[in-house]
């Protein structure tokens, strides 16, 4: 290999280094999944327990290094796979209180996950990035914001979990079984 050749492979690995060391901090949001209709705080429903499986799958190989949940049966629940994937505590946080909670959000470097309320989500994530961001639909329950800081610049992806239509209890799906088994 000559001087040139690994001159540009040294340069290339200290590039990818330095991007790695500067990495941009993701925050993820998202309402609670599904939840039963009955009761002051109600528990996730089987459809909520799916949902809050498939937000775990989307985000387990993310880095995810805190998780943030109100003190809620519904959004503790929807934290909680993720959270025992990861080994991690889930972090309750006042959904009264977003201005500071925004600001102490802003410190953590990493990549963090907070689960929060149809009301609230879209109003945190309007702090977080300083966009606006349109308020949630009562049945939304498939919307995932990640919101990319590099410290001079915010983004907002407007992300899906498996949609709604899918999971809702009016559509049958129907799973050939394995005629081996």
């Amino acid at each position: 290999m000559s001087f040139i050749s690994k001159f540009v492979c040294l340069l290339f690995v200290s590039i990818m280094i330095t991007q790695h060391s500067f990495a941009d901090n993701t925050i993820y949001l998202t309402r609670h999944a599904e939840k039963m209709s009955t009761g002051k705080n109600p528990e996730l429903d089987a459809i909520g327990q799916f949902r809050a499986k498939n937000i775990a799958a989307m985000l387990s190989s993310v880095g995810i290094t805190h998780i943030f949940s109100t003190d809620y049966n519904r959004t503790k629940q929807t934290a909680t796979p993720l959270a025992k994937y990861l080994n991690l505590e889930i972090q309750i946080y006042n959904p009264a209180d977003l201005n500071d909670f925004a600001e102490k959000l802003k410190k953590i470097d990493g990549a963090i996950l907070v689960v929060g309320h149809s009301n609230t989500t879209p109003q945190l994530t309007t702090l977080l990035s300083g966009k606006e961001i349109m308020p949630m639909q009562e049945k939304d329950y498939d919307t995932l914001y990640q919101v990319i800081s590099n410290g001079v610049e915010k983004t907002v992806n407007h992300l899906r979990t498996i949609p709604s239509y899918i999971l809702s209890p009016t559509v049958e799906i129907k799973i050939k079984a394995n005629e081996n088994q």
